[in-house]
């Protein structure tokens, strides 16, 4: 009996654990679901992605990329704090752009991401 006690209390554990990790690792993934909308050039995606008040920035941003081909280099997310309710993400890597083939990088760790949870979505909502 103590081994089936045992047993469930370590599965229970490993399944909170697991539920925490990939709940705190959601604002980056969002953050990273927005950039690969952005440089696969997927307007249709991308409402899904952002808070509403942040909408038309978003839309800007991926109109700035129709005229190159773009692609995500070395990027990684990661939640660096909080401000209130916002979640606060920083990247590493760039967005590499090419036109009349020659590439340039955008830096992504010059921008801190707002993300924000909605309906149970963390949404990116802004840049810092």
């Amino acid at each position: 009996m103590r081994k089936t006690i045992l047993l469930f209390t370590l599965i229970l554990a490993g399944i909170l654990l697991t539920a925490c990790a990939s709940d705190s690792d959601a604002p980056a993934q969002a953050v990273q679901n927005y950039l690969n909308a952005l440089v696969n050039k997927e307007s249709d995606k991308l409402p899904a992605l952002v808070c509403g008040e942040w909408e038309e920035d978003a839309l800007i941003e991926l109109d700035s990329f129709q005229a190159v081909t773009a692609r995500l280099e070395d990027v990684s997310c990661s939640q660096t704090g909080t401000d209130g309710d916002t979640a606060l993400v920083r990247c590493t890597g760039n967005i590499v752009a090419t036109y009349n083939n020659e590439d340039q990088k955008l830096d992504l760790s010059v921008r801190t991401y707002q993300v924000i949870q909605q309906g149970g979505d963390w949404l990116v909502c802004g840049t810092r």
